[in-house]
């Protein structure tokens, strides 16, 4: 293996970030629209939301060749329940098939980071967040990708989770309205684009409510 192979990394591919927040009857699911290799732009408009029901999203970073085969799986296999049942998959329930696909897969990963977000039964705002195995959990808010590090310790001083172990268990839905959760999704954004050269030039921003799935999109950096 050479020193060049062995630097290698999947992320310098894409890298990114994805970001999605879950509110009481909304969700927004975010993603930059950079995809590089290195220190070079392939291009500026490349979307990394994928829409996979009718209130379900999945935001991810990583290798997007890995990406795209998973997204292709979940397809797929959405499109045999939808015959075999007569009905959309509600986001939990494809949160367990993205869980159970990666983890078959777990001998030789996905190398997909990603963050799957929606509306669940209840009509309640529901984010997913995955590691490249298959584990998942249900949470309030989420990031993934090159600028995660940067943006979860932001999240985490403006929405603060409560604890898993406090009993009775707490919601995990943050109390912002969505013009905020909107609002703070573009400032997570664009403080990540200073810092991080894998996210910028535009963020894509998805937003699931009762009413049907709004898209905006914000100008970022481009250099």
């Amino acid at each position: 293996m050479t020193k060049e192979h062995a630097n290698w990394s999947p992320y310098d591919n894409n890298g990114g970030t994805c970001v999605a927040i879950a509110g009481a009857d909304y969700c927004v699911i975010a993603a930059d629209t950079r995809m590089s290799t290195g220190y070079s732009i392939l291009t500026r408009d490349y979307s990394k939301i994928c829409k996979l029901a009718d209130k379900s999203f999945m935001a991810s970073s990583g290798f997007q060749a890995d990406v795209k085969a998973l997204q292709k799986v979940l397809s797929s296999r959405h499109l045999i329940y939808q015959h075999q049942h007569n009905k959309q998959m509600s986001c939990p329930a494809m949160a367990q098939l993205l869980s159970n696909t990666l983890y078959y897969k777990r001998f030789f990963p996905y190398y997909a980071f990603n963050v799957l977000g929606g509306l669940d039964g209840e009509g309640k705002g529901c984010v997913f967040t995955y590691d490249a195995v298959g584990s998942y959990e249900r949470v309030g808010y989420s990031a993934q990708g090159s600028g995660a590090t940067l943006i979860t310790p932001f999240l985490d001083n403006q929405l603060k989770s409560p604890s898993p172990l406090l009993l009775p268990a707490k919601d995990a839905v943050t109390p912002l309205s969505e013009a905020e959760a909107v609002d703070l999704v573009k400032t997570c954004f664009s403080s990540a684009t200073e810092r991080d050269i894998y996210t910028g030039d535009s963020v894509e921003i998805m937003i699931v409510n009762a009413s049907g799935v709004r898209r905006e999109v914000e100008q970022l950096r481009k250099d």
